[in-house]
């Protein structure tokens, strides 16, 4: 029997060679509609190693928090739970491949609570009573399913949560990359406040000391109380930014310490010393657009769902075709566990349906997975061509702060020389206070577009960096860690 039940699911696993549903197959980059070259300034020559790309900064803190968003961040530890789940649903998946086996067994003791003789006539007519005794039985058992995909349906369910799992994988990739680029812009961000706080407090110095002259020229005659107010109202303008800086600074240190899975202020005693705003090294080369398909996760991903919403419709076409189902059973029962084996029984069942009607349900899950997949089509060609607009945003971007911090540092060195011509002609009383107030609110403007073009040419260099895929292994795919790693039930 049981040699009878194996040969009768060798057979069902040979009938289910059909497969319905399309099979899924990668688009080409013209179909995703991507073009042979960049539409903005940029060399085509392959790119560098960005899988470290913070390494290109020269400062050790950035560098230490940017490595650690992969094991720190809050976000990250929230894909990688859902990585887990993708993982056991193919575990799942996969079981429904194989029959599934119960065993059962039991024991069972009659005895007698009240009464315990029965009246019986012997074939002589002698009339007598008998003890009833107690009584036992033991059972033992196993029962055998099996789902025959007979179209397909179960290994379109595999292909599905497979490309699920790997798209999870691809998720993962995606959340690790955007929590490194937050964590750089914050620290760019607070090293920026940094430098504007003591633009600021440069230029306080320089009004008090002007507040202090234009008050011994009013003393002495030589000009009115106008210049003494002007002075008092330039110091008092310039001293009201400096609590903005400071909000903007404390919030971009605080949020660095929750991106880094810290409370906010883990992190304001090691960046309380102010620092230069980092620069890293530019690239010699970006690549070609199509390449951006095989290195950015989030793109990596939207291909795996579309893999998956393929599978779907595989799925809901089986619907529409006969199931066949096979079980079987085998048991023993005996009042004596000696006895248990000397008889065993079975059975085998096998049982086929085929759907006739339903209202047109089934056909509509299948127009309705085509639907699907049309849709994750379209999110996947979307997600290829933000894609292409984040790199190319990043290099203009990159490139105008280059040309606007070398103007900016024309005008801070003329911005210079004219605050110090000013202050020392009004010393001399060749030039009135409003030239030189406005000559010295030309200086900390240029000092302040310097530092801000400085910071926007970092961080655009960071969202280069990421937009080409940076910051990850793109020749792997992130898998689920084992499970004798993660955490336990809490």
């Amino acid at each position: 029997m049981p040699r009878r039940f194996l040969s009768l699911l060798t057979g069902a696993s040979l009938l289910a060679g059909c497969t319905v549903g399309p099979d899924y197959r990668p688009s080409t980059p013209e179909q995703l509609g991507v073009p042979a070259a960049w539409s903005v300034t940029a060399n085509p020559a392959a790119r560098e190693n960005l899988t470290q790309w913070w390494t290109r900064f020269n400062d050790p803190l950035l560098q230490r928090l940017v490595a650690s968003a992969a094991d720190t961040n809050l976000d990250v530890a929230q894909a990688v739970a859902r990585l887990r789940q993708a993982r056991e649903g193919l575990v799942q998946s996969r079981a429904q491949l194989l029959p599934n086996i119960s065993g059962s067994g039991g024991y069972s003791r009659n005895f007698n609570v009240i009464g315990g003789t029965s009246t019986i006539v012997l074939p002589d007519g002698t009339v007598t009573n008998i003890a009833r005794g107690n009584s036992s039985s033991f059972q033992i058992g196993a029962d055998v399913s099996y789902q025959v995909g007979l179209f397909g349906e179960i290994r379109r369910t595999v292909e599905s949560s497979r490309a699920q799992y790997e798209a999870s994988g691809y998720d993962l990739a995606s959340v690790i990359l955007s929590s490194q680029g937050e964590i750089a812009r914050n620290y760019l961000l607070a090293r920026l406040a940094q430098a504007q706080l003591g633009n600021a407090r440069a230029s306080l110095a320089l009004q008090d000391d002007n507040l202090e002259i234009a008050g011994f020229r009013v003393q002495a005659g030589l000009v009115s109380s106008l210049d003494q107010e002007q002075a008092r109202l330039q110091r008092a303008q310039t001293a009201a930014t400096v609590p903005t800086i400071e909000a903007n600074y404390n919030a971009a240190v605080s949020r660095l310490g929750v991106l880094t899975g810290q409370a906010p202020g883990a992190l304001k005693a090691e960046m309380t010393a102010a620092q230069a705003i980092p620069a890293g090294a530019p690239l010699a080369g970006v690549g070609i657009p199509a390449e951006v398909l095989r290195q950015r996760p989030d793109v990596l991903a939207a291909e795996r769902s579309l893999a998956a919403a393929t599978a779907q419709i595989g799925i809901a076409q089986a619907q529409l075709y006969p199931a066949l189902a096979i079980s079987g059973n085998v048991g023993a029962n005996a009042t004596a566990i000696s006895d248990l084996f000397d008889t065993i029984i079975g059975g085998v069942f096998a049982g086929l349906t085929q759907l006739i009607f339903d209202g047109g349900r089934a056909r509509s899950q299948v127009r309705s997975a085509r639907a699907a997949t049309d849709a994750a089509f379209a999110a996947y060609k979307g997600t290829v061509l933000l894609a292409l607009e984040d790199v190319e945003n990043a290099l203009v971007a990159y490139r105008t702060a280059q040309d606007r911090a070398r103007e900016f540092a024309v005008a801070l060195q003329a911005a210079e020389t004219t605050a110090l011509l000013s202050r020392s002609q009004y010393r001399t009383g060749l030039t009135d206070f409003t030239t030189l107030t406005q000559a010295e609110a030309g200086l900390l403007s240029a000092r302040n577009g310097l530092v801000q073009a400085q910071a926007d040419q970092s961080t655009a260099l960071v969202q280069l960096y990421l937009a080409l895929g940076g910051g990850w292994d793109s020749s792997t795919v992130p898998t689920a860690p084992s499970p004798s790693s993660t955490s336990q039930d809490r």
